[in-house]
């Protein structure tokens, strides 16, 4: 019973979170020691691209369908016009389970009628391992939904439990071949392996949890509010697509590819946490009788985890250029200037006004605003290419557009809900913490703190 109470829903979904770039971190640090692979750089790109596509292809309806979900559970019209017919099992997963199904089997389908019509890496006519591309596509989508479920069932600590489990197969899947000198392909076949025990994992939860219902109408409901929120995602949330796709374009060069790849991460702490959050909160903004309790927890959280993620980034961004060339190898040391910018991606991470509108159900706002962030993105990312700044400049765009848009929807719900940034953000801890990784930046990079 100790264990139950110490992980509430969102500890639960923020640690699972953070389990998922660890790995593949291990993972990535693997690849390149010598000692345990033998992977060339031009392996470890086409590994990254292979990850990379998928997650381009997947990412935005994925995170649309489930974040529209979480507000809709147990509050949409569908439903609650039918009545309660006593079920504790939610028809309302099993049909978000179907979209995701149609969504996969709809990509995995375009996929193979366009394959051989594009190229990567000058493979023409082709991309590296398509097919177990395709397929993996097919797999891991739905498998998405595992976390969630156990999070509007409140079974937090199962959420935890999962990621444990999973998380540690799919690392030995994957790195296993390696050390007994097999090729790259057959790490792929681990990753695919691990995606159908999930798949397993998956039906059984559906058995368990859900009504095996079919309805049109949930459909079109749950579609109405997420594809505004699938539309937000590919676009506000394809930065670091964006991002990769300008630098395969101009440089044509696995290795480089990676190079850059390597070093265009947020600290993967800040992200998973605050898309726990994130994720976590959603269901609270859903009804406006609990607004001024759930304003007021969002920014009690947020304070906890700035406290922790602040200073971890610090540090993180001041021993950058000693770590890199260590954990991965010396050829990745420039890799370090990229994470250093990214790491101040923290700054407009740690604030939620998407997660208030988002619950609310006022999609269509943060789909204009990603919008702009796009066109902002793509054009300042040029101009700085345009202006000699390179792979840094294209980072430093992203910074900024990020900004810019998080701004934006503050200052929506400033304007036209009248939720101040104080009701939700605890401001002067916020600006504190922003003014220290802003000069702990700009002393790194003008070489004052300088750790190699």
């Amino acid at each position: 019973m100790r264990k139950i109470k110490l992980i509430d829903n969102i500890s639960g979904l923020q640690l699972f979170q953070v389990m998922k770039p660890v790995i593949f971190l291990i993972i990535s640090i693997i690849f390149t020691k010598n000692k345990l692979s033998h992977l060339s750089r031009a392996d470890i790109g086409q590994w990254e691209m292979f990850m990379f596509i998928s997650g381009l292809i997947t990412f935005f309806w994925v995170t649309g369908i489930i974040q529209s979900l979480l507000p809709l559970y147990h509050r949409n019209r569908t439903y609650r016009k039918l009545g309660d017919n006593g079920s504790t099992k939610s028809p309302e997963i099993f049909n978000a389970f179907l979209l995701l199904c149609i969504f996969s089997l709809f990509f995995f389908a375009l996929g193979h009628s366009l394959k051989n019509n594009f190229s990567v890496f000058h493979f023409k006519g082709n991309v590296p391992y398509i097919n177990l591309l395709l397929w993996y596509i097919l797999l891991s989508s739905p498998v998405c939904l595992i976390e969630y479920i156990y999070l509007l069932n409140n079974r937090s600590y199962r959420i935890f439990q999962y990621g444990l489990y999973t998380f540690t197969a799919q690392l030995i899947f994957i790195v296993t071949p390696l050390l007994f000198g097999k090729d790259i392909i057959w790490s792929i076949y681990g990753l695919l392996l691990i995606t159908g025990f999930r798949w397993i994992w998956l039906i059984i939860l559906l058995r368990r949890y859900t009504e095996m219902k079919i309805s049109v109408d949930f459909m079109k409901e749950h579609l109405y509010l997420g594809i505004p929120l699938i539309l937000t995602t590919l676009i506000s949330g394809s930065a670091q697509y964006t991002d990769g796709i300008i630098i395969s374009a101009v440089y044509r060069d696995p290795a480089k590819f990676a190079w850059f790849r390597y070093g265009a991460k947020e600290f993967p702490l800040v992200v998973m946490l605050a898309t726990g959050l994130s994720h976590a909160m959603l269901p609270e903004f859903s009804t406006r009788g609990r607004m001024k309790e759930s304003l007021a927890k969002i920014k009690v959280k947020s304070k906890q985890i700035m406290h922790l993620l602040f200073p971890a980034t610090m540090v993180m961004m001041i021993f950058a250029r000693w770590i890199y060339p260590r954990m991965f190898n010396p050829e990745f040391q420039r890799s370090a200037d990229i994470f250093l910018i990214y790491s101040l991606l923290i700054i407009p991470r740690l604030v939620f006004p998407q997660t208030i509108i988002v619950g609310r159900k006022k999609t269509r706002v943060t789909l204009i605003a990603a919008v702009i962030a796009l066109v902002l993105n793509i054009t300042l990312s040029l101009l700085m290419i345009k202006w000699g700044y390179n792979l840094v400049g294209v980072a430093l765009s992203t910074f900024i557009v990020f900004t810019i848009e998080k701004l934006m929807l503050i200052g929506y719900l400033w304007i036209k809900m009248g939720i101040k940034p104080a009701e939700y953000i605890p401001v002067r801890v916020y600006t504190l913490y922003c003014a220290l990784v802003g000069a702990i930046f700009i002393l790194i990079d003008h070489r004052i703190i300088d750790i190699h």
